[in-house]
């Protein structure tokens, strides 16, 4: 039996099986046609600062144009940190990140952003300034839902930018000599072959990087065996650590999981501060 640090439970569960459905999360879709491309407009309301984010899907166009259930679980605890800081598993990240200042403003970077919906909600709930990065071909949806919410963005301090970012490669101009805070991603465990890669581009971050208090924060909905390799690898240079995990939607028996990886000589700094 396989542990949540592994990646969870050891039964194959298809991906395609468990793209959210529009009627969690109390979304409402609408169905627009756009140059032959139909599109899906989702409403998200956020509590804590009583707005609604707007993000554009595209489902025809492949996977990273759909919103999958373990981003909404990292947005469900960004809006709860601003709510109830005092309980939440994000706060000692976040206080760290600050250096014990609220009013310093954090720069988080996202990975693996696909609609954007996640570094568009941090960026709103932390006023943070936040960088969304997927592959060039899912940069332009992107931008347009960092548009669509950049009045939202503006009333809560928070800004949102766009950059390509390949895992595994060397990081563009757009990136390089960037200093983040954290780093987030959900749902980007599900092939083998971008294992390495995104192994890669964390160490890069993580080890490489110039600020010693930086940690990833993944939330992550198991689906296949091998998904245990991922944290494997990972594990051989950062301290991996459960934050959260979510209870089984009914019908299932595995909830989402948010994990904490840190470079191994760095954990003991974070829980210090």
């Amino acid at each position: 039996m396989s542990s949540e640090l592994d990646g969870g439970d050891a039964d194959d569960i298809s991906p395609i099986s468990v793209i959210l459905p529009a009627e969690e999360a109390g979304i409402n879709k609408l169905s627009l046609p756009n140059y032959g491309v139909v599109s899906e407009l989702q409403h998200h309301f956020i509590r804590s600062i009583n707005s609604t984010l707007s993000i554009r899907q595209l489902p025809s166009q492949g996977l990273s144009f759909q919103l999958w259930p373990a981003a909404t679980t990292l947005v469900n605890l960004l809006d709860d940190q601003r709510s109830h800081p005092e309980t939440n598993p994000l706060t000692p990240i976040l206080t760290a990140s600050r250096d014990g200042s609220e009013r310093r403003t954090l720069k988080v970077l996202e990975i693996g952003s696909g609609t954007g919906l996640v570094g568009i909600a941090a960026s709103a709930t932390l006023g943070a300034q936040v960088t969304v990065t997927d592959l060039s071909h899912v940069i332009s949806n992107l931008q347009f839902n960092v548009e669509a919410n950049a009045s939202i963005l503006a009333a809560n301090g928070g800004f949102v930018q766009v950059a390509p970012l390949h895992w595994g490669e060397a990081i563009g101009p757009e990136l390089i000599g960037r200093e983040f805070d954290l780093i987030l991603a959900s749902d980007v465990v599900y092939h083998d072959h971008l294992y390495d890669p995104l192994i890669q581009t964390l160490r890069g971050f993580l080890l490489d990087g110039g600020n010693p208090k930086m940690v990833f924060v993944m939330a992550h909905l198991r689906r296949w065996k091998k998904d245990s390799g991922f944290f494997r690898k990972a594990r051989k240079l950062f301290e991996v650590e459960v934050l959260h995990t979510d209870p089984p939607p009914p019908g299932s028996r595995i909830g989402v999981v948010v994990y904490r990886f840190a470079a191994k000589q760095r954990l003991n700094l974070v829980h210090a501060n």
